[in-house]
């Protein structure tokens, strides 16, 4: 053998010489279409189509006798992903509008991880809401709680539950400390409104199915990219809304409040003040305003007309909400009354996890103004 010339071990016929056969002259084996010599590329793919197998075409590293790469195979392809299950109820307090918090305080509410399953557990079979037509509605209350040692004020997202076969009110209650009037307002107007509340695994449901949903939300569509298009005192009345509720058997806090909020407009600071007509005598009040220096000495007649024309309102006021609750007594079926009188209120604080801050020393059974104290803390 020549000095240099390659030797190859594949086959005994190959231990001779190299040397590519004429093309006249086939090799005589007993299966033609399997050459013993390795043919070049290109008659190797024809081959191999001739058999019907779609092969891909051999890499040059392939053809210079080198060994191919091995394919890699990702972590994700070799390891199986286990996902939580999701609960059916999981997002049902996340769903739920918090009404009358701050546009701007809204990502501080969902910051943690807030565990709500006693509000899931409620729905079902025991629980104080199983089997019962809801209306939920939320809100927050900024408290000073403990999370992983830093103390700070977070805002707590609670979830209000009305068991009651009917909405418990279609309007909303505007009125803050910064407000002199209070407004009653139409859900709608707000853009608010009952809504049902689909669970996980009826998300795919047809509508018709959804007519008898036992779960109804608070829903506000006001979008915060919107916000930018509105006039800063309609912003704001968002922050100042409350859930209302009117109670036809039992006197609210109008029919029986004998103060009278003052807000007397002088320059350069207004007088803002509370009168009670039962309790105050409006000559000895003014005097002490006036020796105070919250009131100048010439405003005194014109502030003690104000305060009379002021408590002749509130008085009005009250007689009228009297005198409206009694007709509607008077013309309430005895179905509508049985139901006011077996509506019941409960209110949901997040639970205990390692999630979110322990808000169990915090809790409050008050709801709102309209609402007032909720029969049950869960």
């Amino acid at each position: 053998m020549r000095r240099g010339a390659k030797r190859k071990t594949t086959h005994k016929a190959e231990e001779e010489p190299s040397k590519k056969p004429a093309p006249e002259q086939p090799i005589d084996e007993p299966a033609p279409e399997e050459p013993i010599n390795e043919p070049a590329e290109e008659n190797h793919v024809e081959v191999k189509k001739k058999k019907g197998k779609a092969e891909p075409k051999a890499s040059n590293k392939a053809a210079d006798g080198r060994k191919p790469k091995r394919a890699k195979v990702s972590k994700s392809e070799m390891e199986t992903e286990y996902f939580e299950e999701k609960r059916n109820l999981e997002d049902l307090w996340q769903q739920v509008f918090p009404v009358g918090t701050e546009w701007d305080q809204l990502d501080m509410v969902y910051q943690y991880k807030w565990n709500f399953s006693n509000l899931e557990e409620a729905f079902e079979e025991g629980g104080k809401l199983y089997n019962n037509k809801v209306y939920l509605f939320g809100c927050t209350e900024p408290q000073l709680v403990s999370f992983q040692g830093h103390a700070k004020v977070t805002m707590i997202p609670v979830v209000v539950a009305v068991v009651s076969p009917f909405p418990p009110s279609d309007k909303i209650g505007i009125k803050s400390v910064q407000r002199e009037t209070e407004e009653i307002l139409p859900m709608k107007q707000m853009k608010m409104d009952w809504v049902p509340y689909i669970p996980l695994e009826k998300r795919e449901s047809q509508v018709e199915r959804l007519k008898k949903s036992q779960i109804f939300i608070l829903r506000c569509t006001q979008r915060r990219a919107g916000l930018k298009q509105l006039k800063i005192e309609r912003v704001k009345k968002y922050e100042y809304c409350l859930p209302y509720f009117y109670h036809p058997f039992q006197e609210d806090e109008t029919e029986q409040s004998t103060v009278v909020p003052i807000l007397f407009p002088i320059d350069p600071q207004p007088v803002f003040c509370e009168f009670d007509w039962e309790l105050d005598e409006l000559e000895e009040f003014t005097d002490k305003l006036i020796e105070e220096e919250e009131l100048s000495a010439d405003q005194k007649e014109p502030f003690k007309d104000f305060v009379k024309e002021k408590v002749r309102e509130a008085k009005k006021a009250n007689r009228e909400a009297r005198e409206a609750r009694k007709k509607a007594l008077a013309e309430m079926s005895e179905q509508t009354k049985t139901a006011y009188e077996s509506m019941k209120f409960y209110k949901f604080y997040p639970v205990a996890s390692p999630n979110a801050p322990d808000v169990s020393g915090v809790q409050s059974s008050f709801i709102n103004r309209y609402y007032g104290k909720a029969h049950q803390i869960m």
